[in-house]
């Protein structure tokens, strides 16, 4: 619980919500190299890349207008009655800066900024980029441990290769994850896959290794608590990440991504689904693939945001649902 203002964000009763230098939901600005970096427990971090994207490119874009949206964030949840930034310190970390032209190199640095965060015990909450974002994240958080992963997304993410052997793309992040030692396979559930499919590789990997994969038609067929029960005991009570691909939601929706899919939850489904994780041991979460040149009227962005404001909450909650608020 924190009751120091300067963690606080900026209040649109004292400033209007189109005034000021956007920063994520108009936090503090907190850098690595700040006197106050060590006393975040949660910190907002935008990751400008998308060189893993192998169609439409964008997502690179994503957390200026991430941040510019989330002016429209307040202070309190609206269901939970929660405060997140009274019930931790949180603060905006700034942005990664990645080198465009070096894949390697630009993970490197992720990987590197990362290691900060987690030396401070901070938990970050990463606004991408695209999904390949995710993998030099997890190098950091899962490092000592294996971690478990709640995955809201339309595609696996566990391909192999793409284009004659090519190891790092947004569709081979969690395969990578696996195979590094960074994610528990039988602590991973995927929830929302649909889509035309290349093959079945991605699936059979899943299956040989032990991760969940729920459908979209398992998952409307069966509705969000249901689901969401399972996800929850599949990733128990062990540090879990979560990652939020805004193409989980139908396009209608969120059209403002690089690769949609037909048939996916509606924006009210897209909260639920992280609301009935309050309470797991989230050690961090990402929301990625928001792609402004697709966004025009700036509505997938807003999405993106509200859903990495739920995220926030579901962070802080834990220790709200063990005093049973």
């Amino acid at each position: 619980m924190t009751s120091d203002p300067f963690f606080h964000p900026v209040s649109g009763m004292e400033l209007p919500r189109y005034a000021g230098i956007p920063t994520f939901m108009r936090l503090p600005l907190v850098q690595p190299d700040h006197a106050r970096f060590e006393e975040v427990e949660i910190g907002l971090v935008g990751v400008p890349w998308d060189s893993g994207t192998t169609n439409r490119p964008g997502p690179r874009h994503g957390p200026r207008q991430l941040r510019d949206a989330s002016t429209m964030i307040r202070a309190e949840h609206g269901h939970f009655d929660i405060r997140p930034f009274e019930a931790a310190a949180c603060a905006d970390l700034g942005d990664v800066a990645p080198n465009p032209a070096d894949i390697q190199d630009s993970m490197a640095r992720i990987t590197a900024f990362y290691d900060k965060i987690v030396a401070a015990g901070i938990r970050p909450l990463t606004g991408g980029g695209d999904h390949l974002c995710s993998l030099p994240v997890l190098r950091a958080l899962g490092k000592a441990k294996p971690l478990g992963m709640v995955h809201f997304d339309s595609h696996t993410d566990l391909w192999d290769s793409y284009f004659g052997g090519f190891k790092y793309t947004h569709g081979t992040p969690f395969r990578r994850a696996v195979e590094e030692g960074l994610l528990d396979p039988k602590r991973i559930v995927q929830i929302g896959i649909r889509g035309p499919m290349y093959d079945h590789e991605d699936r059979d990997f899943a299956r040989a290794e032990g991760i969940r994969i729920i459908p979209i038609e398992e998952f409307h067929a069966r509705g969000v608590a249901d689901v969401m029960a399972e996800a929850r005991e599949i990733v128990g009570t062990e540090p879990t990440y979560v990652s939020y691909d805004i193409d989980f939601v139908d396009p209608t929706f969120a059209p403002g991504t690089g690769t949609p899919e037909i048939g996916g939850p509606n924006s009210y489904q897209a909260l639920q689904v992280v609301r009935e994780l309050m309470g797991l041991n989230i050690v961090g979460a990402d929301l990625v693939e928001v792609s402004p040149p697709f966004d025009s009227s700036g509505g997938t962005a807003f999405l993106g945001v509200t859903i990495m404001f739920e995220l926030l909450c579901a962070m802080v909650g834990r220790g709200m649902v063990s005093q049973g608020k």
